[in-house]
């Protein structure tokens, strides 16, 4: 595809007079434009969607983002599966955090049934959700940083999540796809060994959050690059429906687990972490403040693990499981903000209907959009990472 060749002449009626900081834009009526197209062009986070930009120059005046280059249809796959079936489905909705999804599938049909979790399963389920939150900011974290051209503390931290992925395949089995969380409660006990070998994983944790504090937060490129760049405005948070870090950064207090407290997690000591400058720069230090949280998180919850045996509520043959008719919104926190999931049941074994809720379509589109105007081409990837997006959330 030629790129940098196509003459392209906006729409006028759609773009302010004036910029962010109230210097006048260029003159829609008589400036010609370029088009470019960035991406998809590597895998993972925001390589399976592309941005049609129109430039004036290096600056961006129009963006659209284009999906359909990854997975369709889980939802209608999903109408189609029986409700355990649905489970290796449900997970690829997010590759980065499949256990948002298994937790959420499961909570929905436990409520339809009336199923109860033992205690011992709600630890263990918040144990497997912390899990994944840490293995996900531990690459997103410096991930950021990564955008701009410093790509080394991406390394250390694909380094540590290793680590975590170890524990992952030790409790279930799987490093990446799990299906440790099921209707009813969970698979399996912790091994033998697994809590001291998880204490010494947050331990090595902590040097690595002390190292990007010096490579990344303390490096005052990153900080040119970083701070002022991408502003959110806050009146954008409820019209986009931002949630999770990107909220937090901009103001609002936004955490489903003390919003709406689900499992054990109202037993947990923490505070979610705010802040207001709702920039890059900001963002990353929410994340990064999150991924302290989360390794304190992990440590109470070891504490506090039940020696009970008991890990799943009797249930249903669960091949042919029938849920009484109903319909039911489950939710969680993960590392993106709210996570859910809205299931209609007609009273058979399969699913009426399956809708995700996930911060990526809101973040990764139409917030997206409106953040690019105005924006310098060399910020583009950098705010787009900042919004931390999964685009198979998008494609469902």
């Amino acid at each position: 595809m030629k790129r940098n060749k196509l003459i392209w002449q906006p729409d006028r009626s759609k773009y302010p007079e004036h910029d962010s900081n109230g210097k006048p834009i260029v003159d829609l009526k008589s400036q010609k434009f370029t088009k470019l197209w960035q991406g998809p062009n590597h895998p993972g986070v925001t390589g399976n969607m592309s941005l049609e930009l129109t430039l004036s120059g290096d600056e961006v005046v129009e963006a659209k983002t284009h999906v359909g280059y990854l997975h369709r249809g889980f939802e209608k796959l999903m109408e189609r599966r029986t409700y355990m079936q649905c489970f290796p489905t449900s997970i690829r909705m997010c590759v980065a955090e499949p256990d948002s999804n298994e937790y959420v599938l499961s909570a929905a049909v436990e409520e339809l049934s009336g199923i109860e979790v033992p205690e011992t399963a709600q630890w263990l389920r918040m144990l497997a959700l912390e899990m994944a939150r840490l293995q996900v900011l531990l690459r997103v974290v410096p991930g950021i940083a990564s955008t701009l051209s410093l790509g080394l503390g991406s390394q250390w931290g694909m380094y540590m999540r290793e680590h975590i992925l170890d524990r992952f395949e030790e409790l279930t089995g799987g490093r990446i796809y799990h299906m440790y969380i099921l209707p009813g409660g969970v698979r399996g006990q912790l091994p033998d060994g697994f809590k001291k070998r998880m204490l010494e994983n947050l331990d090595m944790i902590d040097g690595f959050i002390k190292r990007i504090e010096d490579l990344i937060f303390s490096n005052n490129v990153f900080k040119k690059r970083t701070v002022g760049v991408g502003i959110l405005k806050p009146e954008w948070v409820d019209q986009f429906g931002v949630v999770g870090p990107p909220a937090r950064g901009a103001g609002f207090k936004r955490d489903v687990r003390k919003d709406y407290p689900y499992l054990k997690y109202n037993e947990i000591d923490f505070d979610p972490f705010m802040a207001t400058d709702s920039d890059i720069y900001t963002r990353a230090i929410v994340r990064k403040q999150d991924l302290i949280m989360t390794v304190d998180i992990i440590r109470q919850i070891l504490d506090k693990i039940p020696n009970d045996k008991e890990i799943r509520a009797k249930t249903p043959n669960v091949l042919h499981l029938e849920i009484p008719k109903g319909e039911v919104y489950a939710r969680s926190e993960s590392s993106r903000g709210e996570y859910g999931m809205y299931i209609v049941s007609d009273g058979s074994k399969y699913p009426r209907r399956v809708n995700l809720r996930g911060p990526s379509y809101t973040h990764a589109v139409a917030l997206l959009e409106k953040m690019l105007i105005n924006a310098n081409i060399s910020d583009v990837h950098a705010i787009m990472v900042s919004l931390q997006t999964c685009p198979p959330e998008i494609e469902r």
